[in-house]
């Protein structure tokens, strides 16, 4: 009887053993990331499920993606379509005056192109997300070389380029309507801007040598976040008349740009 009982011991302790050996393994919590969704960002973003490739949509059902539409008074194709690299800017720039004259607010679905007319509307779709948004171009940029425009802090983490800091972006762009005003230029108003300069006094000299190589233009000198610029305002403000003065500069360092004022 006593060895019946020490063999049933036996076994009751082997199986609290083998039931203590499978005892579940914790995990180092990670905490998830922060949303990327920012103020605005439900009217004008939404996930494009087209393949950046084909063009044809990724999801099993077949359906066609829901692309955000631009504003109701926003008709027709769009006037621009390009491919090409798009970033975001925030501080420093926040709180200044961007290019339509207003205050840059990064919470605000905007952007910065180089030659497209301020107040345009733009679909900017991140073609490796494949996320999408509507901006309003208020402003001017972005100044470095190989890129196509630069998203508002709210844009950039409603097409997922916040974190990426530059992404290959498919943009849409539609176009206001023309001025009514009689001093409209066809084709808009064009300057050249030159930098960055990191020294003050390498901005003013070129500045003075533009002033005499242009006695018709205005030359002006100021500074920017990245650097002291030129900026040279033809004295016909025409596209053709921009690009004959871009090509004119040569400057070691510094880039020319052509940009549109209007």
């Amino acid at each position: 009887m006593r060895a019946r009982h020490a063999y049933a011991a036996l076994l009751t302790a082997l199986a609290l053993t083998a039931t203590g050996c499978h005892k579940k393994q914790t995990r180092a919590y990670r905490p998830p990331p922060p949303p990327l969704a920012g103020p605005s960002a439900g009217t004008y973003a939404t996930r494009d499920t087209r393949s950046p490739v084909t063009g044809s949509s990724n999801s099993s059902a077949g359906t066609q993606p829901s692309l955000p539409a631009p504003p109701p008074d926003v008709r027709g194709k769009p006037s621009l379509v390009e491919t090409g690299l798009a970033s975001w800017y925030g501080p420093p720039y926040a709180g200044r005056k961007g290019a339509d004259g207003k205050v840059y607010n990064q919470n605000a679905m905007t952007a910065a192109h180089l030659t497209l007319p301020l107040g345009s509307m733009v679909r900017v779709t991140n073609l490796t997300t494949n996320q999408s948004a509507m901006v309003k171009i208020t402003d001017r940029g972005p100044f470095v070389r190989g890129r196509i425009i630069d998203l508002s802090l709210a844009a950039a983490k409603a097409t997922g380029l916040y974190r990426m800091g530059v992404a290959k972006v498919r943009v849409e762009a539609w176009a206001p309507a023309p001025s009514a005003s009689p001093t409209a230029i066809p084709g808009g108003r064009w300057c050249v801007q030159v930098g960055a300069f990191q020294s003050e006094k390498d901005a003013i000299r070129l500045k003075n040598d533009l002033m005499r190589r242009y006695t018709t233009a205005k030359v002006i000198e100021f500074p920017g976040p990245t650097g002291h610029w030129v900026r040279i305002n033809p004295a016909r403000p025409d596209k053709a008349h921009a690009t004959e003065v871009a090509d004119s500069i040569h400057v070691s360092g510094a880039e020319p740009y052509l940009i549109r004022t209007d």
